[in-house]
């Protein structure tokens, strides 16, 4: 059944492939955006609220800390325990007359100084009112703001209260909470009571009291800046009793949550509780809490749901416009591969055949602009590559048997030079005539090693040897003027194998076109070593170096490249190019000659090799 529906074709299988893959990439877009953008949305909305209201209880926290600060300066400080005192000693005085003068100045100075301080709070403007009493006098100093003024309640009626008791013996402010204020009953002012005990200035027992309320607008100036929806809410919990936040004013309520998930992980700070609760009506939101300082409150936020849902929309929008605009994009890609691929494909089919039965001429007619023509550009391509591959490789056996014939023609019958050298030699001896006599060894062992054997690669040793025949007959020749040195890094290295000719060639050179140029004494220093950090196996570096005239790059190009004229000496013939032709051919591209110089200075070539040695071992 499925062999029947399912496309032989190419053209049929691509076609069902793309529509295929095309609604399989829209259903998994849609579906993982879809899950992406809800984690997304509920954590951005966390994450935005949080951030609000950490400016907000920062701010507070700020606030509350420069209050603090002078509270507890007005607890400490020893113009108020000396005004305090005064009261304490008063039956003790000499006089009524001084007692009256002298805590009239101690006053004067104490509420100077308070007033001082007073002022001089970051926050004081959120200070209703601060009252520094002695114990069991009508005598207090106060300090209040302008719409704190009237005082409607006496420091009797004041003290005589139970919260003002609780709060004296907590000694602070850690169980107070936001009240009416005492002074000002039926104004509808809130504020936050601190009362604490205060001792003499030589005695640690009470000697008064001091007495603060905070305004309620230390939270609610920040709290009227914070974007809240309609069907949000904000509240402050302080004493362990919850205030509502609603039309800039706090009002006392008491909300019910049953926490569900714990969803912290979303929130910027560890110390931010978010927990997905639910409402009396049954529904879940997302309550957020963050602190205020160290103090034990916190300022809560019940996240917007409608918020929620209208970004939800959005996003539900732009998915369904993503899904809409990748199955639009399959439909059109499915009318393009349907008219697009038969043909090209028929044609790549026929040009492949061609090659195939050896027709490697060019067909432009393959070569569009787009993946089918870049296929049949590179057809076309792999054509005349493999018909230039096929001429290359004609070229080159042509040119190895030319080099073949070239070295075979220089090849003459030793045996008659042999007698006659041999005869010249013995003359020589008996003459007296030594240097005869080593220049006719000398070239009898050359002829005899460019004649015998038909073996390509020699050892170093061999190669070495014959280096030093021709540089004996050479040194004759300039009369002692040149010196040649070797220097081989490891005696292994005797053993390796080189093809035969290779050292000469690069002697003649430095001879001919370098030393004797210059027209003075000239040096020859031969050099091997080892590279055993080669990337597929050990290499042999050989090095020539000369003291000669040297040579500027477009020579170093033509001695390689064997543009040079060539001569009728034997040597001469098989040169520098010869010998990197011959390297490459049978190592590799990676191997031959290279040739740094410096003109007027020197000349040193490098002949790269595999390691190799004549028993067949391979590092």
């Amino acid at each position: 059944m499925l062999q029947s529906v399912f496309p032989k074709t190419i053209r049929g299988k691509i076609i069902l492939y793309t529509a295929a893959v095309t609604c399989s990439i829209a259903v998994f877009t849609v579906t993982i955006c879809s899950f992406v953008f809800q984690s997304f949305l509920q954590k951005n909305q966390i994450q935005t609220s949080e951030y609000s209201l950490e400016v907000i209880c920062n701010s507070t926290a700020a606030d509350l800390e420069n209050i603090l600060s002078f509270y507890k300066w007005c607890s400490f400080n020893t113009d108020i325990a000396a005004y305090l005192d005064g009261f304490e000693n008063l039956s003790q005085m000499p006089s009524i007359s001084s007692k009256n003068s002298g805590l009239r100045s101690v006053a004067l100075r104490t509420y100077d100084r308070l007033k001082e301080e007073y002022y001089n709070t970051h926050s004081s403007s959120y200070i209703n009112r601060v009252i520094i009493s002695p114990l069991n006098s009508c005598n207090y100093m106060q300090i209040s703001d302008t719409t704190a003024v009237s005082s409607a309640h006496s420091l009797s009626d004041l003290t005589g209260t139970d919260w003002f008791q609780t709060i004296l013996s907590e000694d602070g402010m850690d169980n107070s909470t936001f009240m009416e204020d005492p002074f000002l009953p039926g104004n509808g002012l809130m504020v936050l009571p601190a009362v604490s005990a205060l001792s003499g200035r030589y005695s640690s027992h009470q000697a008064g009291w001091i007495y603060m309320s905070i305004s309620d607008r230390l939270i609610l100036d920040y709290l009227k800046s914070f974007p809240l929806n309609p069907d949000s809410f904000l509240c402050l919990t302080i004493g362990g009793r919850t205030w509502l936040y609603e039309n800039d004013r706090l009002k006392s309520c008491d909300w019910k949550f049953e926490p569900v998930k714990d969803l912290s992980e979303n929130a910027f700070n560890s110390d931010t509780s978010v927990s997905l609760c639910r409402l009396p009506d049954g529904s879940e939101r997302v309550l957020l809490s963050c602190p205020i300082g160290n103090y034990g409150w916190s300022i809560s936020l019940l996240l917007s749901q409608s918020a929620m849902k209208a970004q939800s929309t959005l996003y539900a929008v732009i998915l369904s416009g993503i899904a809409v605009f990748i199955l639009f994009i399959g439909l059109l890609l499915f009318v393009l591969l349907n008219r697009s691929i038969g043909r090209p494909v028929k044609k790549l089919q026929h040009r492949i055949q061609a090659i195939a039965g050896g027709d490697f001429s060019l067909d432009p007619s393959i070569q569009r602009e787009d993946e089918f023509g870049a296929i049949g550009t590179g057809i076309n391509r792999m054509s005349q590559d493999l018909a230039a591959l096929i001429q290359k490789r004609i070229q080159d056996e042509k040119e190895r048997k030319d080099l073949e014939y070239r070295i075979l023609q220089s090849q003459i019958n030793p045996h008659f030079l042999y007698n006659t050298l041999n005869s010249i030699k013995w003359m020589a001896t008996i003459q007296g005539a030594s240097g005869i006599s080593e220049m006719t060894t000398a070239l009898a062992r050359l002829l005899k090693s460019i004649s015998k054997g038909s073996h390509n690669r020699i050892t170093l040793r061999e190669e070495l040897n014959l280096v030093k025949d021709y540089f004996l007959i050479q040194q004759y020749r300039y009369g002692g003027s040149i010196s040649l040195e070797c220097e081989i890094s490891e005696e292994a290295l005797y053993d390796c194998l080189i093809h035969r000719f290779t050292l000469q060639p690069l002697i003649e050179n430095a001879l001919f076109h370098g030393i004797e140029p210059k027209g003075c004494a000239g040096k020859i220093r031969i050099s091997a070593n080892l590279d055993r950090e080669a990337a597929r196996q050990p290499r042999l570096i050989i090095s020539v170096w000369d003291n000669g005239i040297g040579m500027d790059a477009e020579t170093i190009k033509r001695v390689l490249s064997g543009t040079q004229k060539p001569t009728a000496d034997f040597f001469r013939q098989v040169g520098i190019n010869n010998v990197n032709q011959r390297i490459r051919y049978d190592c590799g591209p990676e191997y031959g000659i290279s040739i740094e110089s410096v003109p007027g200075e020197y000349t040193c070539m490098h002949i790269t090799l595999p390691y190799e040695t004549a028993q067949g071992e391979i590092l």
